[in-house]
């Protein structure tokens, strides 16, 4: 991951952190690079337009979170002199963060002893420590628990949170590969013979895995799509074209409109905001 590099600012990996919710690791890089060309500090990207912002963030999805950034750059400029704070309480107040990315963000960029708890590390602690399969839902005390783990030293503490969390989602994923874990002989699920989730913790894990086709994400993607392509407003009908069903393409359409991602203009044309 290049933000992992000992050079990249609190700015670089609060952006890294935002952008990698929900979002593969893979697709998120070559987008960090080009918003750390464009916007290297939060008051760069306060300052820039809502449309080019959208625009830049692409295919990474949930693009509610590309304004958020924005919002979060202003309010850093405003109230923290440009500069991203590191005490994780002013980090949760920031528009758009949350517990997992203001614990990151201090303990990556400052180096604080913190629990940083994402699915991946949990997954490691369910079956490392806890002889469980799969992560289950998220426990506040996973927190705690993380936290009894960590080195005393910060910098160590954090070196070690971000080795779970390479550990994690790279060798015990979903479907582990046992067979290239680091850390196989000290594995408490190993040591009590790999057993495989019953059908209760299947079913769960199914559950929650959010699909995408035929869905109204899908079909507001489709719409910001023509959007950002777009040199100029545009009629209601270039946008009627992306999708079938009437009703679902209409809800989305005033979703988008209610989120501050689309604008329909006096004239009834549409457009990203600016």
């Amino acid at each position: 991951m290049p933000w992992r590099d000992p050079a990249t600012s609190p700015w670089g990996i609060l952006v890294s952190e935002v952008m990698s919710q929900q979002t593969p690791v893979a697709r998120v890089a070559p987008s960090w690079r080009r918003w750390m060309e464009l916007w290297p500090e939060p008051a760069d990207l306060a300052a820039a337009p809502a449309d080019q912002v959208l625009r830049e963030w692409g295919k990474l999805g949930y693009p509610r979170r590309a304004l958020r950034l924005r919002e979060c750059a202003a309010v850093i400029v405003a109230k923290h002199g440009g500069r991203v704070p590191a005490d994780v309480d002013e980090l949760l107040a920031l528009p758009g963060i949350g517990d997992y990315t203001a614990r990151a963000v201090a303990a990556f960029a400052f180096g604080a002893r913190t629990p940083v708890v994402d699915v991946n590390v949990r997954r490691v602690l369910r079956r490392h420590r806890q002889a469980t399969f799969l992560p289950g839902a998220h426990k506040r005390a996973d927190m705690a628990a993380v936290e009894g783990l960590l080195y005393d030293d910060p910098a160590s503490a954090a070196e070690l949170s971000a080795a779970w969390m390479e550990l994690g989602a790279t060798v015990c994923r979903t479907r582990p590969a046992c067979e290239a874990c680091p850390v196989r002989e000290s594995c408490a699920w190993v040591a009590a013979g790999s057993p495989e989730p019953s059908e209760e913790e299947l079913a769960a894990a199914k559950k929650r895995v959010q699909k995408f086709e035929g869905t109204d994400r899908q079909v507001r993607g489709k719409l910001l799509d023509v959007l950002r392509a777009a040199e100029s407003p545009l009629e209601k009908a270039l946008l009627d074209a992306v999708w079938p069903d009437e009703a679902q393409r209409s809800r989305a359409l005033f979703s988008l409109l209610d989120d501050g991602l689309a604008v329909q203009d006096a004239d009834g044309l549409f457009r990203l905001p600016t």
